[in-house]
């Protein structure tokens, strides 16, 4: 082989000795062509590293050295050519020996060992933060907004004062409402005033026609004598006929001063309601808030006129505990029902099993939650099923509208393989390892990969509890390449 240009690299010497075997050295130097077409000369520096096997005694006897090395020039020189004593002797002299085990240019690369355990399988879902309570605070009568009497975005208690809208004409109205039901409670009691004049004239019309009925009886057998005349008998007759119609017309007296009655309670009892709505009205002139919570942005604002028709003015939602709403499958949820097929299962399951908050940071929020329930049917848009989580809030760190991922262990996989996910490298479809056999040397595997848990992939074919799998340096290695491994840093952690 022809030596074109010159350059200085690291070389890999390969001696054989005549009655030997072939050893192996890396040493700094540079070399420039001679004359020869086929021979260059090689200037070995100290600064190399010599296997322990090559010494000065053994240097004579070695009949050949290929020497091999990148250029700066971007080609690569092989050749066979005998070395001057002096070169040996130098490459001999070097104090440090490159270990047996792998060549000392072979790369170093961090590896894992395959393992084998049980590994809960997480599921995520996308949600929403909500309030458990979210009341909307509304405008119950139409005035203008005469002051407004919280901070936004505070807690506030129930019954707290938010708002305030001008009172003067309710409070006018109550009073108008008032004096309208005195009115009617005075027309009440003239009507009751009435009837006891009405009961008293019947008593006496009754009195009078008794005297009457006894004057006529006594008269009659008086005639019948002849004690009497016929004309004081027709007087007697008359008188009792009288007192009859008088009775009756007291009587009617009574019925109508009843009616009266009737007619002047019913007028109080309106009056009465007219109070009543008159003082809620007033009352609804002050917008309280109905829960404990946070109260949210003031949507109208001091001077407004507001109405039943004008939308709320805020919204106060409890957020201690705080409701989270996502989507799950229909497969994912059909799955949870056949694993807990009875309605106590389900129900226990639910409360057994945890939830994550994964909040917007990428930070896991600190209190774990749990389902709250499912909606009563599958949206037939999407195939997916509503559920609601209810988490811890205290301080009131979470707010509803707020982005939230939710993670959640849906199944154990017993006695997975586990491996880093970085140790697997994809092409074009295929999912592939790098393994490291008992020498240290690759073997590039096709393997099955499964779930992924959080850094780490289950492998459910491929491998075998106990292998090594490069972790760090994939790209450096090819296959059959011995490399120099050490144990990966990181740790193989599923959530």
């Amino acid at each position: 082989m022809r030596a074109i240009g010159r350059g200085r690299g690291i070389f890999l010497v390969q001696a054989r000795p005549a009655n030997g075997r072939r050893t192996e050295f890396r040493c700094l130097g540079s070399f420039s062509p001679s004359a020869a077409p086929r021979t260059f000369t090689v200037v070995l520096k100290v600064e190399c590293a010599v296997a322990s096997s090559l010494h000065s005694r053994a240097a004579s006897q070695l009949s050949e050295v290929k020497v091999t090395t990148l250029l700066k020039h971007r080609f690569v020189v092989r050749a066979t050519l005998c070395l001057t004593a002096t070169a040996l002797l130098l490459a001999a002299g070097c104090s440090k020996a490159t270990p047996t085990g792998a060549p000392a240019n072979s790369p170093g690369v961090e590896v894992a060992q395959v393992e084998q355990k049980d590994v809960p399988i997480y599921s995520e879902w996308i949600g929403t933060l909500d309030g458990m309570v979210n009341a909307d605070i509304k405008a119950q009568v139409s005035g203008y907004l005469l002051k407004q009497d919280y901070t936004e975005g505070s807690p506030v208690k129930k019954d707290q004062l938010l708002f305030e809208i001008d009172p003067r004409p309710f409070q006018a109205a109550l009073d108008q409402a008032l004096g309208q039901l005195a009115q009617a409670n005075g027309q009440l009691a003239q009507a009751k005033a009435q009837l006891q004049q009405s009961e008293a004239q019947v008593a006496l019309a009754q009195a009078n026609q008794v005297r009457a009925q006894l004057d006529e009886d006594r008269y009659a057998p008086l005639m019948k004598q002849q004690a009497i005349t016929q004309q004081d008998l027709d007087n007697a007759v008359q008188n009792n006929l009288a007192a009859k119609a008088q009775v009756q017309a007291a009587k009617a007296g009574v019925e109508t001063a009843r009616a009266q009655i009737q007619a002047a309670s019913a007028a109080a009892q309106t009056a009465q309601a007219a109070v009543e709505t008159a003082r809620l009205n007033l009352g609804f002139t002050r917008l309280t808030s109905p829960i404990d919570g946070v109260a949210g942005v003031a949507r109208q604002q001091v001077g407004a006129l507001v109405s039943p028709n004008s939308g709320p003015v805020t919204t106060v939602s409890t957020v201690d505990p705080i409701k989270v709403y996502f989507t799950a499958s229909e497969s994912e949820y059909l799955d949870f029902h056949r694993r807990f097929p009875s309605e106590a299962t389900v129900e226990a399951a639910r409360r057994q099993l945890q939830l994550d908050l994964i909040l917007a940071d990428g930070t896991t929020y600190p209190h774990a939650g749990r389902v709250y329930f499912a909606d009563r049917q599958v949206n037939q848009n999407t195939g997916a099923i509503q559920i609601a989580a209810v988490f811890p809030n205290p301080g009131n760190l979470l707010r509803p509208g707020g982005y939230a991922k939710i993670r959640g262990s849906i199944r154990t996989m017993m006695g997975a393989l586990l491996v880093p996910q970085r140790a697997v490298t994809e092409l074009q479809g295929s999912y592939q390892v790098a393994v490291v056999d008992a020498e240290n040397k690759i073997d590039i595997r096709t393997v099955k990969p499964g779930d992924r848990v959080g850094a780490i992939w289950i492998i459910e074919e491929g491998l075998k509890p106990g292998e090594r799998v490069v972790a760090e340096g994939v790209q450096k290695v090819r296959p059959g390449m011995q490399v120099n491994p050490r144990p990966f840093a990181a740790e193989m952690k599923g959530r």
